[in-house]
């Protein structure tokens, strides 16, 4: 049985914007990171298994790293996740007023990309594109 650690050359990252309140800041981490193993299957590892071998499900196979910044960094980080066509996933203002899908798809669809009130982005690629992706931010506290 192999017991080398498993390393990554990818990085899933997610940057919240500094002002939000704390169930806001959960609720958009997991909302946005939903997303990403759907685009990047990837990113899912294994299925669990318990002593008793009771089955659960697979999660992501490396940590998903939480930062925060202004609406500014927000907005920087965004372009320049388009710029590098990074697998992204995004989370508007609002889509706190929505209450279901099909509802929170149209009020990002109603906006032009420029305009987008950002309140949380969630990346994936290689480590250096995400770190480039995220200048500005700071690790989540």
């Amino acid at each position: 049985m192999n017991t080398e650690p498993i390393r990554f050359d990818t990085k899933i990252a997610v940057l919240l914007r500094e002002d939000l309140e704390p169930w806001q800041r959960l609720n958009v981490t997991a909302f946005l990171v939903s997303g990403l193993g759907t685009a990047s299957p990837e990113v899912i590892g294994e299925p669990y298994e318990d002593a008793d071998a009771v089955p659960y499900l697979p999660m992501f196979r490396q940590p998903v790293l939480v930062f925060e910044g202004a609406k500014e960094t927000l907005k920087a980080a965004h372009g320049r996740a388009l710029s590098r066509a990074l697998p992204r996933a995004v989370f508007t203002s609002d889509l706190f007023a929505t209450g279901n899908d099909r509802d929170n798809r149209a009020a990002v669809r109603a906006v032009p990309t420029d305009d987008l009130d950002l309140v949380g982005l969630a990346v994936y690629g290689p480590k250096n594109a995400v770190d480039k992706v995220l200048k500005g931010a700071r690790m989540h506290p």
